[in-house]
This record gives structure tokens, C-alpha cells and sequence, in this order.
């Protein structure tokens, strides 16, 4: 086998691995590790059982290899919006606005942590990769922090774990709750208007709360 088909074969794994985990994401997200089925995989990739079992494993690794890329996707998008060149407060505001977005446009992303706390989070226990991962965006808060601090934009010391959770917390809601909280008040939270008045509430909420003694 020459370097050339060697490397074709090892691009056609890849691709045939990540369109695993893409179906398997939709699949978990959409019924749950119990529910998930991976005839249901293997028929939408035209696939086989064998095959993905032999790229992860089993059904359990394969959903923890879909926690890892969901993971891995969202802290990709924080590492890349270049924080240090702005301001301590523009940058925060960036940093809500790009987990805002993220959670509205990757509902499976939330559905999939939801799924993982009735599991008591078992699985991503056994990840260290994700872990890993979540380090990255605690040391982005707490540099932003500090130079808010040394500044003088921040008059509030604030754990930056805790405002990770803040901000997590009213973006993660909007997604999780959004069909009951939706019917309760008769509410499409994705209703552009909408979706943008509560995208400038949490900035706001967080700035004003970090700029506030």
C-alpha cells in the first residue's frame, strides 16, 4: 500500500468516525443513552454495529465520545475569540454573548448535559479529556478578572467558577426550559426580538453586577 493510499484510508475512517458521532449525537440527544439505539446509528451512516463498536468500543464509549466533541466544540469557539486584545468589560461581553448563542444554536448540546445530570454526570467522570477541556474557560474568566481588577472596571472579587455558573445558568435555561416555560407564559424565547432583549439582559446583569462595589 503506498503513502497516498494509506493516508486516503485514514481520511475515510475519520470522516466515517465523525459522521458516527454526529448521527450518535442526534441520537442520544433525541432519546437519551437508554434510548439510544445504534442499529438507528449504523443505519443512518450506512454503517454496520461492528464497525462502530470497533472505532469506540461500545454504546457507552460512543456517548462519551459525544460529550467529549459537544465539549470540545464550545470551548473551541471561546479559545478562538482573542480575549486578551480587548477590553476587561468588552470581553466579558463577548464571552456571554458567545455562550449565549452557542446554547440557542446547539440545543442537543443541552439536552445532552441535561441527559448526563440524571446519570449523576457517571460517565463524564471517567473523561478526563473533559476535564481537561473546562480548565480553559475558568482561566479565561479568571484573566479577565484580574485585569478588571488591576484596572478598576470590576469593584467586586467574584470566584470565577461562580460567574462561569451565572452565566451558564440563564443560557442553559432558556434552551432546557424553553418549551415549558414557553407554554407557561406564552413565550417563544427563540423570537428574534426576544432572544436579543434577554441576550443584552445577561450582559448587562453580569457587567452591571462586576462594576457595582
Amino acid at each position: 500500500m503506498t503513502t497516498q493510499e494509506r493516508s486516503a484510508r485514514k481520511n475515510d475512517a475519520e470522516k466515517t468516525k465523525e459522521d458516527i458521532l454526529t448521527v450518535a449525537t442526534q441520537e442520544f440527544a433525541a432519546r437519551g443513552l437508554s434510548g439510544g439505539r445504534v442499529d438507528a446509528i449504523a443505519e443512518r451512516t450506512r454503517t454496520s454495529k461492528r464497525m462502530i463498536y470497533y472505532y469506540f468500543g461500545s454504546k457507552e464509549e460512543l456517548y462519551l465520545a459525544v460529550l467529549e466533541k459537544a465539549y470540545r466544540k464550545i470551548r473551541s469557539l471561546e479559545a478562538d475569540l482573542e480575549l486578551r486584545d480587548m477590553t476587561p468589560i468588552a470581553a466579558l461581553r463577548t464571552l456571554i454573548a458567545t455562550t449565549f448563542d452557542h446554547d440557542e444554536h446547539n440545543p442537543d448540546f443541552v439536552r445532552l448535559v441535561s441527559i448526563e445530570n440524571i446519570h449523576q454526570a457517571v460517565h463524564m467522570q471517567r473523561s478526563a479529556e473533559i476535564k481537561d477541556l473546562n480548565v480553559s474557560i475558568i482561566r479565561a474568566l479568571e484573566a479577565i478578572l484580574d485585569r478588571g481588577r488591576k484596572d478598576g472596571s470590576f469593584q467586586r472579587d467574584i470566584d470565577p467558577i461562580d460567574l462561569h455558573m451565572l452565566i451558564s445558568a440563564f443560557c442553559f435555561f432558556r434552551v432546557s426550559n424553553r418549551h415549558t416555560f414557553g407554554t407557561i407564559f406564552r413565550r417563544d424565547l427563540s423570537e428574534p426580538a426576544l432572544y436579543d432583549r434577554h441576550k443584552q439582559l445577561i450582559s448587562d446583569a453580569v457587567v452591571n453586577f462586576m462594576c457595582t462595589p
